[in-house]
């Protein structure tokens, strides 16, 4: 691998970014050193180049406007606290996007980027296994180390689904028998996995992503959208048979009349907090202080205090107001725009599907896991931005050449 890296246009770099992908799931302290090496080697490479990535575009402008407004917020928030430091969070993830989408990156350090997101996701559920079955993890729950709380580890499970699902349909003709069987294999085990962690939205909408992907498949081979959904009744038939805990949890809150998990009483302290900061909201990472004297008509039947809204849309809302929540808009719908348009045609090389697929399959768990957890934060938001990045990355290179 070191003799290989020795061939690519900034080595270092390179390195230091799929280092920052196989520490991602794994370990806080080297996750966020890696940034900043990353951050610097690539400002010194482009500096040293004189090569910026070419002409400023509208996704520029779009990853730009979406840091400042973490910045605007934290400067006008309703509450004081972590308003600074929650900013910081969307100037990582928002200035990975945006490095790795002008970085130029070949066709094979793109390659190495996924194998390194796919290996690290491998080993952090064997560490993660290790540390539910031995008793070591929090709760008893499946959690990847550096991305905790069950519902985040099913979050970024549910996006390397996507990540698997994509390769193993673009690349099942080209492979081997033996690399067959590994991709299936490693794609079987992380949905497995997103099962156990027993998370309904991210494990619902894991699902219909995989359904989404396999029916963009069809043009171009139509044994994806087969064998998914033969998977998904397999699942679900499994499920039913084994009692498994996703299905418990379900019957215990339909009993208890509590199906959304007390959500509905948390988005309404949410939106009651934004009511009455409606423009800049009360800053990133300070929705823990929303309280009984933030709101007016404090209803305790009503309103749940909780330290996240359990909702990209009304996290957002809350703590970044109109601001922010109109330059997260303006991200996901040009997003999606782009997915659209640039769908890849049956006869595209298969990195074009991989990557395409890989960007679909962030954004449906992104928007839509997002409406009942908080996506886009913290490990799955790099992740979101990193196979974002890569897709717009190829796409421009492909545009170029």
């Amino acid at each position: 691998m070191i003799a290989a890296l020795r061939t690519v246009r900034f080595p270092v770099e390179t390195g230091i970014l799929l280092a920052l992908g196989f520490f991602l799931p794994l370990a806080e302290a080297p996750k966020n050193l890696l940034w900043l090496a990353y951050l610097a080697t690539w400002t010194v490479n482009r500096t040293r180049a004189r090569a910026f990535g070419g002409p400023w575009g509208l996704w520029d402008t779009l990853i730009a406007a979406w840091i400042v407004s973490g910045y605007v917020v934290a400067a006008f928030a309703g509450l004081h606290l972590n308003e600074w430091q929650g900013a910081g969070d969307l100037l990582r993830y928002g200035s990975i996007l945006w490095l790795v989408k002008r970085g130029g990156y070949s066709a094979r350090e793109l390659k190495w980027l996924l194998t390194a997101l796919v290996l690290s996701t491998v080993v952090g559920l064997a560490i993660g296994y290790f540390r539910m079955w031995g008793g070591i993890g929090k709760s008893g729950t499946l959690q990847l180390h550096s991305v905790g709380h069950v519902n985040h580890t099913a979050i970024y499970l549910a996006i390397m689904l996507g990540v698997c699902a994509s390769w193993l349909f673009a690349r099942w003709r080209a492979w081997s028998n033996a690399r067959r069987a590994l991709a299936a294999a490693i794609t079987v085990l992380v949905l497995a996995s997103l099962v156990v962690t027993a998370s309904r939205g991210a494990i619902g909408v894991g699902l219909l992503m995989l359904a989404a992907l396999a029916a963009a498949w069809w043009p171009r081979w139509r044994a994806p959208l087969v064998a998914s959904a033969a998977a998904v009744a397999l699942l679900a038939a499994l499920g039913v048979a084994m009692n498994l805990e996703v299905l418990r949890k379900q019957e215990r809150n339909a009993a208890e009349g509590n199906v959304l998990s007390f959500r509905d009483g948390i988005w309404r302290m949410g939106l009651a907090a934004w009511q009455r900061f409606p423009l800049l909201g009360v800053g990133m990472d300070n929705y823990s202080l929303i309280a009984e004297d933030t709101i007016k008509d404090f209803d305790p039947a009503r309103h749940v205090r909780f330290p996240h809204a359990h909702s990209l849309y009304v996290n957002t809302l809350a703590e970044r107001g109109l601001v922010g929540s109109a330059a997260l808009a303006a991200v996901l719908i040009a997003w999606l725009a782009g997915l659209w348009r640039h769908l890849p045609r049956p006869r595209d090389a298969d990195l074009d599907w991989v990557l395409w697929g890989s960007a679909a399959g962030a954004w449906l768990i992104t928007a839509g896991a997002g409406t009942v957890n908080t996506t886009l934060h913290h490990e799955h938001g790099i992740l979101a931005a990193l196979l974002l990045g890569i897709w717009l990355s190829h796409r421009a290179s492909r545009r170029a050449s």
